[in-house]
């Protein structure tokens, strides 16, 4: 059968998440109900990552098989016709080899978390970002970033219902960059992995937020990664400053 990788955009906000559920809105469920506008039958896709409830998509990866040949422009747009108007969108399409698998195929995956440090609401960025309103330092959530770098024993940082087989994993990269906001500051965090845990990265930032704000020193995520009890995780931070941002493969398919 003909399969296709697919470069998906969403706003996760509507969706219980990316997988499919039987009575809950789903992105997964959503692709794999306009695939079956255009092909009859049940349709399964895999993707590179199973996003939380309220999580973004900017780069996600997913692979679906047709029955038939299709010009990957006119599949796509197809898509986006029957999409609508859940907010979902194809935005790249491309035939792959049939062995090629968008979550086992995969050799990184970059996500981004969007923090906001001002007083008022937002406003257009109201469910796309983490709002708070303590000041926070760059420099002192920099100085704890560095503890959770390499390969370590993420249990502290791991969701209590994580079905990883192993806490083991090892973080390429965790930096933060500070940008000018409308009546405040906004602080991105860039983090890359090969995989990650279950609610890893919001409690990497959720931890790293409160040593921004002065309730933890640097050197206490070092304690708390040493622990290794998820009851030395600082607070898990909401899901819906979370983006899936890219994923990456050993030949780009998108080209």
């Amino acid at each position: 059968m003909p399969r296709y990788a697919l470069k998906i955009e969403y706003n996760g906000a509507p969706f219980n998440g990316w997988q499919r559920q039987a009575e809950l809105p789903s992105v997964q469920g959503a692709v794999e109900a306009a695939l079956a506008r255009l092909e009859p039958g049940p349709h399964t896709i895999a993707a590179a990552g199973r996003t939380d409830t309220g999580v973004h998509g900017l780069g996600q990866v997913a692979h679906c098989d047709m029955a038939k040949e299709w010009d990957p422009f006119r599949l796509s747009e197809a898509l986006n016709f029957h999409l609508k108007p859940d907010p979902v969108s194809v935005v790249a399409c491309t035939a792959v080899p049939e062995d090629w698998h968008a979550r086992f195929s995969a050799q990184a995956r970059h996500y981004l978390f969007r923090l906001v440090v001002r007083r008022a609401p937002l406003t257009h960025d109201a469910g796309l970002a983490w709002r708070v309103m303590q000041p926070l330092s760059l420099k002192t959530m920099q100085a704890g970033a560095t503890h959770l770098l390499g390969q370590h024993d993420f249990t502290t940082f791991r969701a209590s219902e994580c079905q990883a087989k192993s806490p083991v994993k090892s973080l390429d990269r965790l930096e933060i960059e500070e940008l000018d906001y409308p009546g405040g500051r906004e602080f991105r965090f860039h983090i890359s992995a090969r995989s990650f845990l279950h609610n890893q990265v919001r409690s990497f930032v959720g931890t790293l937020e409160r040593v921004g704000a002065g309730a933890w020193a640097p050197e206490d995520v070092k304690t708390a990664l040493e622990a290794r009890d998820r009851a030395a995780c600082g607070p898990v931070c909401p899901p819906y400053g979370l983006y899936l941002r890219a994923v990456d493969y050993p030949e780009d398919p998108f080209g």
